[in-house]
């Protein structure tokens, strides 16, 4: 089931970024940076008890402002109440309630969205306690006061939005057609992409609006398969604010990939791949979804011996982290090699569902250290006792080793080059998770 999406919404200067820094950096959060992507913090996978999520950071709202910066933060947020699950109003008690909050309050009663109302800045209680209650003629519900800079009241804040999160095991039966999500940057071509796709064979079963998410869901058959395609359209005018875009794309992404088994990323050949892009592909890469990378317009460049070569290079130069993902040069105007994308998308599939045996697993583990003397310091080396694998949707694989700190990147990272010499998995990313084991314990 796919991760459920918390956006903090309220006026500027209530203290958004800070309780979206306590939840992301400190508390809850389980954030990982990619090495080779540097991407704006404004979303965060965070865990609360039993529940996942991914929390979006978001601009001031300033309902009648003209300032073209203002009026673009305010459609950010409302790309992000769009794009929401649950919503944590945020307000200010130091501030009290403004005329503004009763607006902003509007635009979310009018979203359908469930509303989470929390007072911030409430340091102390017994003195901001009874400032609280004036927040009920908000007409949300109970206000939860809490204080982000003391860390105050967040667990009760947390329990409130958790509740609102759907029940597991609703989604079982959809999950079992795969669902291809299309992200990329605007105009790259996504839906034209999903129209030819779908179009092609003339084999649209049915066209539905992807839960007020902004997306399109397109059931499709092909060879006798069935599919679901998520196209990320509806992208808003592209601003002037370079910022702007890519807070639009990221956010309107996210939703679409959590919902996916294989991603599609979709670069523009004609303006080249980009750091965006690269922000972009991370969303994906960091859920671990199984990755297909398409240049399309390849039609419209000037081609040589030599454009396919230099082009993949500087792909993989930008999006380093994703050297196990295939490279198609397509044409959505032409129909070239469109083609050969199900029978991609199917070989992802196979790739992530892949499962090795702990025997084979575990000579190729010692084949691979046997090779590469694994790493030392101050005289003790590291030593991986057994291997097996635990899961697959991405493929899993838990060592047990006398001392995970032993275990360095560059080592993972050859460990992984190793498996996938011997089994492949193109086109999804491993999962290695370390564990330490006694010597005593063998």
């Amino acid at each position: 089931m796919s991760k459920a999406v918390v956006a903090i919404v309220g006026r500027p200067n209530v203290g958004k970024s800070t309780l979206f820094n306590r939840l992301a950096g400190e508390r809850i959060s389980i954030v990982d940076d990619t090495p080779g992507v540097t991407r704006d913090r404004i979303y965060a996978d965070c865990s609360w008890l039993n529940h996942q999520f991914t929390l979006i950071d978001t601009g001031g709202i300033e309902p009648e402002s003209r300032d073209v910066i203002l009026k673009q933060m305010r459609e950010q947020a409302q790309t992000a109440i769009e794009t929401a699950d649950v919503i944590i109003f945020l307000t200010d008690v130091k501030q009290g309630l403004v005329d503004d909050d009763l607006k902003v309050a509007d635009i979310l009663r009018r979203s359908g969205k469930p509303v989470v109302l929390v007072v911030n800045k409430v340091d102390s209680f017994s003195k901001y306690g009874n400032d609280v209650y004036e927040f009920y003629n908000l007409g949300l519900g109970d206000p939860i006061p809490v204080s982000a800079a003391e860390k105050q009241g967040l667990g009760d804040m947390l329990d409130a939005v958790a509740a609102y999160f759907p029940a597991p095991g609703n989604e079982e039966e959809e999950e079992q057609i795969p669902r291809i999500a299309i992200i990329g940057k605007p105009n790259v071509g996504k839906s034209s992409l999903v129209n030819r796709m779908a179009g092609q064979q003339r084999v649209i079963v049915s066209e539905v609006a992807g839960t007020t998410r902004d997306a399109v869901d397109t059931n499709v058959r092909w060879n006798k398969k069935d599919y679901v395609l998520i196209d990320t359209a509806g992208l808003r005018r592209k601003s002037r604010v370079s910022d702007q875009i890519e807070h639009f794309s990221v956010v309107r992404a996210i939703s679409a990939v959590e919902r996916s088994n294989v991603v599609i990323l979709m670069i523009d050949a004609s303006t080249g791949i980009t750091e965006q892009d690269a922000k972009i592909a991370g969303i994906a890469h960091d859920r671990n979804k199984g990755i297909l990378i398409l240049v399309n317009k390849w039609d419209l460049i000037e081609k040589d011996n030599h454009s396919v070569k230099e082009f993949t290079k500087r792909i993989r130069e930008v999006l380093s982290f994703l050297e196990y993902a295939d490279i198609l040069f397509v044409s959505t105007l032409t129909g070239q090699r469109l083609s050969q994308i199900y029978q991609k998308v199917d070989e992802i599939l196979e790739a992530c569902m892949k499962r090795v045996g702990t025997g084979v697993l575990n000579e190729i583990i010692s084949q691979a250290t046997a090779l590469h003397e694994p790493p030392s310091d101050k005289g003790k080396r590291l030593r991986i006792y057994y291997s097996t694998q635990a899961a697959v949707a991405p493929p899993t694989f838990v060592l047990f080793v006398n001392d995970k700190k032993l275990m360095h990147f560059s080592y993972q990272r050859y460990l992984e080059n190793q498996l996938r010499e011997t089994f492949g998995f193109r086109g999804t990313s491993i999962k290695m998770i370390i564990r330490e084991r006694n010597e005593k314990e063998q």
